[in-house]
């Protein structure tokens, strides 16, 4: 029999130890949807204080109407759910020039984003655009939106982890 190396994830994971306590985190989710739903359903259980910011007001109970609602700060992660919304340049422009940690866009990684010319016909420059991660997410063929969500979480969780995600240790 071998010893056992002790590894505090391990202990963590079989309650023998406590979750180490994160900074405070903050995810929004810009336009309700069923993949917004599930995203912020389980953000809520990896500890995230989560904010669902829908401007159509008719669209979802419980949303925020605006970004500046949000509360942004250097912790908080923001994840656009619809890139056919006609708001999607104006309230992109107002997170990147927010204090946020990462923003993220739905979409095709095989085409250009609607977000590009939307932002350059607002005047925001290139390097601020590139700031705006599309796709998102992990590659693991999601289909569904509970699993585009999972996708979605697993790669916030891996880029504040500073791990490249996947299956690479």
């Amino acid at each position: 029999m071998t010893d056992h190396v002790h590894d505090a994830s391990c202990a963590v994971a079989h309650g023998d130890a406590p979750a180490p306590r994160d900074e405070p985190k903050t995810l929004v989710a810009i336009f309700a949807s069923p993949m917004s739903a599930h995203l912020l359903r389980y953000a809520q259980d990896l500890g995230y204080r989560t904010v669902l910011v829908e401007p159509d007001v008719t669209k979802a109970d419980g949303a925020v109407s605006t970004l500046d609602a949000a509360g942004l700060d250097a912790n908080t992660d923001v994840v656009v759910c619809d890139h056919h919304r006609e708001e999607l340049g104006t309230l992109l422009r107002y997170a990147l020039a927010g204090k946020t940690r990462w923003i993220g866009l739905m979409g095709n990684p095989h085409h250009e984003g609607p977000h590009v010319k939307a932002l350059r016909d607002l005047g925001v420059a290139d390097d601020e655009i590139a700031r705006v991660h599309r796709p998102i997410g992990l590659n693991i063929g999601s289909r569904t939106p509970a699993e585009i969500a999972i996708a979605t979480l697993a790669g916030l969780i891996a880029d504040r982890n500073t791990r490249p995600g996947g299956f690479d240790f």
